[in-house]
């Protein structure tokens, strides 16, 4: 049986191919999964979509049509996808429900001291032999206080960080981690913990909930001077809105793994393009603001988790097995 799996980095290659080595024939794309490309994965009974692959209700019914039973997800987010009808199609549905959470915590961390200390900019400038310090000034984190929204694995590890660096912790999500509570977390409201800290966290998943976590008036509640990172998802912050915030002036900065329209333009060479997303567009113009693109999971630990967790999905499908890790268990 070959597995056909679409939107496969150059580095991500080489590591899927060794572990379904002797296992399963995969047949890797650096394609996304579109309703544009769907058409190829006709007679292939298994395939596996990366965190961008659009898995909308088009897409699943010419999956289902073409003979594809499995989607392997490798990513734990899955808000991609439409459950719902992939249900009623008779498609199964797993994710890899844990990866380092290390790997996004540190990330965000890079970003936060990339923002702080002005590393892109002093970077620039030594490039062309520019070795004043104007404009370069950061702050002491010790002291200050950090906010987490949303405190899982990753925000856990994200908070272990913050109490190294001797920040005050607060923490906001539906249930209180022991963990952070040890170190000295205490939750508080949102609105609390926006207008309090130097610099604010996401490590929520993005649910109808949670989107636009971050609207007009929660950007607003914020320090003026406030630091935003956000390498979660891109849709829990209203980009819009962040953007009329600085264009007023505000935050000291903002550092942005995650974009909410990343669908179509993350993961692939747009460099020789005009690219039509005025937005983005801007936000990368601010001086105070960070994009990457969407990297914080990217290293071989999380990569290495990740495709062996789907690995095991799919031996777990071909041996009618049920893990955690299915969102849409196969038609009984």
């Amino acid at each position: 049986m070959e597995i056909l799996a679409f939107g496969v980095q150059a580095d991500e290659k080489p590591l899927i191919e060794k572990v379904f080595s002797g296992l399963h024939d995969v047949r890797c794309l650096d394609v996304f999964l579109t309703e544009d490309t769907a058409r190829i994965a006709a007679g292939h009974e298994i395939v596996s979509t990366s965190v961008n692959a659009d898995l909308g209700e088009g897409v699943l019914r010419t999956l289902a049509a073409g003979g594809t039973k499995l989607i392997a997800q490798r990513s734990t987010g899955f808000n991609n996808i439409d459950l719902d009808v992939a249900e009623r199609l008779g498609l199964t549905v797993a994710r890899v429900s844990y990866y380092s959470p290390y790997s996004v915590a540190e990330f965000a961390w890079t970003l936060a001291m990339a923002v702080n200390r002005r590393i892109v900019r002093a970077s620039n400038r030594t490039r062309d032999f520019d070795f004043r310090l104007d404009g370069l000034m950061g702050r002491d984190l010790r002291g200050r206080t950090v906010g987490v929204l949303g405190t899982g694995k990753i925000g856990e590890a994200f908070t272990r960080i913050a109490h190294g660096f001797g920040m005050r912790l607060l923490g906001w999500d539906l249930a209180e981690n022991p963990a952070c509570l040890e170190l000295g977390m205490q939750y508080v409201e949102k609105e609390r913990l926006l207008a309090e800290s130097d610099l604010v966290s996401l490590h929520v998943p993005l649910l109808p909930a949670t989107r636009h976590l971050l609207d007009a008036a929660a950007l607003r509640t914020m320090r003026d001077d406030a630091i935003l990172v956000n390498s979660s998802r891109g849709g829990l912050v209203d980009t819009d809105a962040l953007v009329a915030e600085l264009r007023a002036g505000r935050f000291t900065g903002v550092g942005l793994d995650v974009y909410e329209a990343e669908a179509g333009l993350f993961f692939v060479d747009r460099s020789l393009e005009v690219v039509e997303d005025d937005i983005l567009a801007r936000l990368v113009t601010f001086p105070n603001v960070v994009v990457t693109s969407h990297q914080a999971y990217y290293t071989v630990d999380a990569v290495g988790q990740i495709i062996g967790t789907t690995v095991q999905n799919v031996l777990d499908y071909t041996e009618g097995r049920h893990s955690e890790n299915v969102l849409v268990p196969a038609a009984s």
